[in-house]
This record gives C-alpha cells, sequence and structure tokens, in this order.
C-alpha cells in the first residue's frame, strides 16, 4: 500500500469529532492514536480497544501526524 492509499484513510468533516482528522470517517481521531502509542499502548492493544481499525490505519496516522 502506497503513501497516497495510506493518507487517504485520514479524512476531515467539520461534522465529526469537531473537524479533527479522524481514520476512514470513524469516530476515533489521529490525535488519539498518536497520544496512545506515545503513552506507550502498542499497535495490538490500540487494535483490541478498537476493532473497527485496521494495522493500515494506525500506520495512515503515523504518517499523518
Amino acid at each position: 500500500m502506497g503513501k497516497e492509499d495510506l493518507l487517504n484513510r485520514i479524512t476531515v468533516n467539520s461534522e465529526v469529532m469537531v473537524g479533527k482528522p479522524t481514520i476512514r470517517g470513524l469516530r476515533i481521531t489521529v490525535e488519539q492514536i498518536s497520544k496512545a502509542l506515545a503513552g506507550g499502548v502498542t499497535v495490538e492493544e490500540i487494535l483490541e480497544d478498537y476493532p473497527e481499525l485496521e494495522k493500515e490505519d494506525i500506520q495512515a496516522a503515523l504518517m499523518y501526524a
């Protein structure tokens, strides 16, 4: 999956999460993912906590951040 494909997973909509960048329009923000990873949460733990996410979503969030 290329960089552009990954970044296409990030969406911004003023009606979702006050316009913050989110993953595929879900109510999960790039900021949430970044803060979790910075706080020591593993990718596997994030995927367990948010089963609607895919590993590529986390890659996209990191790339976007």
